[in-house]
C-alpha cells in the first residue's frame, strides 16, 4: 500500500463527518492534545496519563505513520468551533503476531457521551474500508472501559476474543470488509 502524497497540508481534513474534521495532527496540536491525553480520568484504562512529552512523542508517532504507511490518528476537531478535542484514526498493532489496523480514539472529558467517538470511529471504519484496503479493523480495549466498548460496538465492531497486552486484558473487538 502507497503512503499517499508527501506534501499534505496538515490542516486539511482526512476524513469529514457532520459535526467533526479530521485532519494529520501537527505539533501545534500539543496543547489541545494534552488536555485530553494527560487527563488521569479520561486515561485510566492506560497505564499513566500523558506527560507533555508523552503527547509530543504521540504526535510524533503519528505524524510518522502518515509518512510511513498513509494513515495514522487524526487530531479530532469540532467543525462548529475549529477547537481539537481529541483524535481518532488508523494505527497498525502487533496483535498474536499479525499486523492489524487499529481505530483508536479519544476525547476531551467534558465532551465524552455526546457522541463525538462513536461518528469518528464510525467514519474511520468507511474510511479504512473505502480509501485504505482494509479487510478488517479491530479495536483493543480493556474489558472495564465500557464507554469505549459502547463506541466499537456503536461503529458496528464485536468482541473477537481476549489478549493480554502489556500487562492488561483486553477484548480485541472486530469487523470485516462487508461482501
Amino acid at each position: 500500500m502507497s503512503a499517499g502524497p508527501k506534501n499534505v497540508d496538515a490542516a486539511a481534513p482526512v476524513i469529514e463527518t457532520p459535526r467533526l474534521l479530521l485532519r494529520r495532527m501537527t505539533p501545534a496540536d500539543a496543547d489541545a492534545l494534552f488536555a485530553v491525553l494527560g487527563d488521569p480520568v479520561s486515561m485510566k484504562y492506560y497505564p499513566d496519563a500523558f506527560s507533555r512529552d508523552d503527547v509530543n512523542r504521540w504526535i510524533a508517532w503519528s505524524i510518522a505513520s502518515y509518512a510511513e504507511h498513509g494513515h495514522g490518528l487524526y487530531a479530532m476537531v469540532l467543525k462548529s468551533s475549529g477547537e481539537v478535542i481529541g483524535d481518532c484514526g488508523h494505527v497498525r498493532q502487533d496483535v498474536d503476531g499479525a499486523t492489524e489496523i487499529e481505530i483508536g480514539y479519544h476525547v476531551l472529558r467534558s465532551l465524552q457521551g455526546l457522541g463525538y467517538a462513536t461518528e469518528a470511529a464510525r467514519a474511520c471504519v468507511e474510511y479504512g474500508f473505502a480509501k485504505l484496503g482494509a479487510k478488517r479493523m479491530i479495536s483493543l480495549i480493556r474489558p472495564e472501559n465500557l464507554a469505549s466498548r459502547r463506541v466499537a460496538e456503536k461503529a458496528g465492531m464485536t468482541i473477537e476474543k481476549e489478549i493480554v497486552r502489556k500487562g492488561f486484558v483486553h477484548l480485541v473487538y472486530s469487523i470485516s470488509r462487508p461482501g
